[in-house]
This record gives C-alpha cells, sequence and structure tokens, in this order.
C-alpha cells in the first residue's frame, strides 16, 4: 500500500500534468516543497526542544536576571510557529509575564530601565495568547501605559520637536527609532489600525529619523545622507549605530530602515509615498542576508526578525535588489537560520552587542523571524 506522502506526490504530479506541466517538473517540485516542510518543521521542533530543556527558568523566565524582554520575545516567537498557549513551557511564560504587571498598567520588573520596552514586547507574547479575552484587561492597562509614556504634549512636547512621537526605554528616556517601532507593533497586534492617534504621533517620529528631505521631515539631518535609509534616534542631537558623515550626517543601516518601512506602513504610509519608495530602494540597494548592513554582525538576529516583518508588511514575496535579481526572501531566510542553526537547536551571534549573545533571546528572535517565512 502506497504511502500518505507518495500518494499526495502522485496528486500532485497528475494536477501538474493536467494543467499542462511535466510530471517529472510536479514531482521533483512537490518533492521539494516536502523537503522545505519537514526542514522548516525540524528547525523549530529543535529550538523548541532546546528551550524547553535549557532556556526556561523555573520561574517561567528567559534570562530574567536582564528583566521581561527576552522572556516576552521567547514566548511570542514560540506562538508565532504554533505552539499553543496551553504548551506548559508558554503557560508558565504567560504566567511569568502576567505576574510583573504593574499598578501603572505597565509590564516589567520594578528596577527596569526599559519599562516601554517590556511593556511592548509582553504585549505581542500575550495578545497573541489572548484566547477568550483572557488578558483582556491586562492589556487595555499595558495600553494606556505605553501610550501614556509616549513623547507627545503630556512630557510637554509639540508636533514640531524632535522628541515628539517617539518612544524611549522608559518615560525619561529620549526617544528612539527602536523602541518606537516595537510600540507601533505593539498597538498593531491590539488591532489598532492606521487611525490610531498614538500610531499617527509615532509616524512623526519615524519619519525624522529617515534620511530623506520630505514634508515630514525638515530636521537638520535631513539632506545630510539623504540615501532615504533610517537611523536610531534624531532626537537630543541624534545617533546612528552605524556612525556620522563629515558632514554631521546620521548614517543609515539595515534593522533600522526595515524598522522604519514597517512603521510607516503600519501606520498606513503607500507604497507610492516618497518615504515608503526611497526607504525600499534603500534596501534593494543593500539586499543581504549575511550582515546587518551598516554596522556587520552587530543585531544580526533582531535585524532578521525586522526584516521579515517589513518585508511581509511590504507584501513582495519575490524582492527585487537594485541590480536586478530577484529573491525568494522567505526561502532564503529560511535557508540562511537553517545553515546558522547551533547543534543544540539554538541562535547565537557570536558578535554578542545587543545582548545578541544571549541564545534565549536570540532564539526568540530566529523563531519570530521563521513565522514569516513558512513555507506556503
Amino acid at each position: 500500500m502506497k504511502s500518505l506522502a507518495t500518494l499526495a506526490l502522485l496528486a500532485s504530479a497528475f494536477l501538474g500534468y493536467s494543467l499542462g506541466v511535466c510530471p517529472q517538473t510536479a514531482l521533483g517540485q512537490s518533492a521539494a516543497a516536502e523537503n522545505d516542510a519537514k526542514q522548516y518543521a525540524a528547525m523549530v521542533q529543535r529550538s523548541v526542544d532546546y528551550l524547553r530543556q535549557h532556556g526556561q527558568a523555573d520561574d517561567g523566565s528567559f534570562s530574567g536576571t536582564t528583566g521581561i524582554g527576552p522572556t516576552g520575545l521567547v514566548i511570542s516567537g514560540l506562538l508565532s510557529v504554533g505552539i499553543m498557549p496551553q504548551d506548559p513551557m508558554v503557560a508558565k511564560g504567560l504566567k511569568y509575564l502576567e505576574e510583573h504587571a504593574q499598578t501603572d498598567g505597565g509590564i516589567y520588573t520594578l528596577d527596569s530601565k526599559h519599562r516601554n520596552y517590556d511593556t511592548c514586547i509582553a504585549i505581542l507574547a500575550l495578545s497573541k495568547a489572548n484566547q477568550n479575552q483572557r488578558y483582556e484587561a491586562l492589556l487595555d492597562k499595558a495600553e494606556a501605559f505605553v501610550k501614556g509614556i509616549q513623547w507627545d504634549e503630556g512630557e510637554g512636547k509639540q508636533p514640531s520637536d524632535p522628541f515628539y512621537g517617539g518612544a524611549g526605554y522608559g518615560s525619561h528616556s529620549r526617544p528612539d527609532l527602536s523602541n518606537t517601532t516595537f510600540l507601533v507593533d505593539a498597538l498593531q497586534s491590539l488591532g489598532n489600525g492606521p487611525e490610531d492617534e498614538a500610531i499617527q504621533k509615532a509616524l512623526e517620529f519615524v519619519s525624522r529619523c529617515q534620511n530623506l528631505e520630505s514634508p515630514a521631515n525638515n530636521t537638520e539631518f535631513a539632506a545630510k545622507v539623504n540615501d532615504g535609509g533610517f537611523y536610531y534616534t534624531v532626537a537630543a542631537g541624534g545617533e546612528s549605530k552605524a556612525g556620522e558623515e563629515p558632514n554631521g550626517g546620521l548614517r543609515s543601516y539595515g534593522s533600522m530602515t526595515y524598522a522604519g518601512l514597517k512603521s510607516m506602513i503600519y501606520a498606513g504610509v503607500g507604497k507610492e509615498d516618497k518615504r515608503v519608495q526611497a526607504a525600499t530602494d534603500f534596501l534593494r540597494k543593500h539586499y543581504d542576508l549575511e550582515s546587518n548592513p551598516g554596522v556587520g554582525q552587530q543585531g544580526l538576529f533582531y535585524y532578521y526578525h525586522t526584516m521579515a516583518k517589513a518585508l511581509d508588511a511590504l507584501d513582495e514575496p519575490q524582492f527585487v535588489d537594485a541590480s536586478g535579481a530577484s529573491h525568494q526572501w522567505k526561502s532564503e531566510m529560511r535557508a540562511k537560520l537553517a545553515e546558522i542553526q547551533r547543534p543544540d537547536g539554538s541562535w547565537v551571534n557570536d558578535t554578542a552587542r545587543w545582548m545578541e549573545g544571549d541564545p534565549n533571546l536570540v532564539t526568540g528572535y530566529a523563531l519570530l523571524a521563521l513565522a514569516f517565512c513558512a513555507p506556503e
């Protein structure tokens, strides 16, 4: 008796023949698709096994000494690749996050200096697990908290101020694009669309972090590089993790450009907009899965997960680079992550800046990227 897999392959071949496709070609395509699915499932399973056996502490946290951020990322990653909220590992992690809900609505440890970051990441995880509105009240308070510490009139900032609309690590830290993109992600995960006032305020800050002169960006940095990419922050004198040009311009780099592009799309900015076109052109010139363009190996896995989210939001399954080469970015990213997964099932960055020497955090990033790269 033929196996189910064999019958499926034969059915695919027959369908291909009926559509005028060579049966051998149809069988080959089906076999390749089956291999892709098996590789993906094995990659995910190995990472889940690693986290289950080595990553989680007894209190449900992952790398809890650094705050709740890694736990939120890991749980969000696990839920994104199909692990259910009822799974014991996930349930323990969710309980850990829930236990860190504070009276002000934020979700963080009391000594945290990253209250926006921690709360936004917790929102991402809890919103994915919000079956039967279990976490609805908690999420409502968390949403109010992150909106409350966004830089706006409540902090004495007007729309003309470079701080305006941005989010920092906490209520008194300068805003940056990384924290702001997590804020937009969190609000989007709660069902907030482009009409949301906080998302539109965030768009004002995001637009000012782009190396592009536009009606939305008349800052001192807009024209100094003018390549369409994004940098870390325009606030408090500006900063790029990729450094400065001799003229004082702040250099664009990959992860922040994907973060900026994604945030603009979530805020309702269309492909015809000059800002989206310029950011996309920058990324076409710097399409790369070997490094985070502009900063090398630093923040590579943050880059992967942000890249996957942004290209999914851009809705271009085939991303054409500046040379005209067409990239099946989902399969290319799957292949890259398969190549660099460690034998124990985890991922880690040998360049440890921004905590990417932590296999729990990095495995969370990898799972979040894989969620957008599943074989179709």
